[in-house]
């Protein structure tokens, strides 16, 4: 098994357990306890656990981020963007929406990613930045200060000109009759925009986001790729939801 996909299993495993053991994850993948502390090492480099003695744990204290925002339901959005690193490549050409899911999202992508990434929200670009393979394009436009993203024509026209392999699009809120939808109109435009240059649209959805709606209409389900939550696939509650989309993960 490769580096890359050790750590993404070790991720995942953290983000299951709350805790990874040296000895167990050398068993599980077949590798020596030296290459799981070198693994480990990186991980913690990388902010994404604490190295201690025979393991990891989680990040200690407050989620730590350029401009402290409260992450809710941070377990389950670690556990949602763990699953969405599978549709990662080198050379991918990505936009990502604003919202605390892609933020987490954003700490996860490994350091050996190569991609471009476009994105109108200030957070996820402050993360981004000091990502060493990532080139990062940050999206101006008029600040909506509450949700530190940029809206607005300038953004719309910007978002026109590009052409995306993926794009990781927050979910406020989302049903099967209504498909995904905002509750501003000038955030609804911009996302309509992104999904218009996108070859494959993911939506990130937070569980708790399932069957509700709000009054600005983005898209149909029909319209996404594939939908990723914290649930499980088989869940009874995604039985609708794989029947509009067909793909979830």
């Amino acid at each position: 098994m490769l580096k890359k996909e050790r750590c993404h299993y070790i991720i995942k495993k953290l983000a299951e357990n709350q805790s990874v053991s040296t000895i167990d994850l050398a068993v599980e993948l077949s590798v020596s306890e030296d290459s799981i502390r070198r693994d480990l090492q990186l991980l913690h480099d990388q902010g994404m656990l604490e190295k201690v003695y025979g393991g990891g744990i989680p990040v200690s204290g407050k989620n730590k981020n350029h401009f402290d925002i409260e992450i809710l339901n941070e377990k389950k959005k670690i556990a949602l963007g763990t699953k969405a690193l599978s549709l990662l490549r080198d050379g991918q050409v990505i936009i990502m929406s604003g919202g605390t899911t892609n933020l987490v999202f954003s700490k996860l992508i490994p350091s050996e990613l190569k991609a471009t990434i476009y994105t109108y929200s200030l957070p996820i670009a402050m993360q981004l930045s000091q990502h060493p393979n990532i080139d990062l394009i940050f999206i101006g436009g008029k600040l909506q200060k509450n949700a530190m993203v940029t809206i607005g024509m300038d953004v719309v026209q910007v978002l026109s000109a590009i052409k995306a392999d993926i794009c990781f699009m927050g979910v406020s809120s989302i049903n099967v009759e209504s498909g995904l939808t905002e509750k501003g109109y000038e955030v609804s435009v911009v996302k309509k925009a992104m999904i218009q240059v996108s070859e494959k649209v993911v939506a990130m959805v937070d569980s708790g986001k399932l069957d509700t709606k709000m009054p600005h209409s983005v898209c149909e389900l029909n319209q996404l790729y594939s939908i990723i939550t914290d649930l499980n696939p088989k869940d009874p509650k995604l039985k609708d939801y794989i029947s509009s989309v067909g793909f979830l993960i």
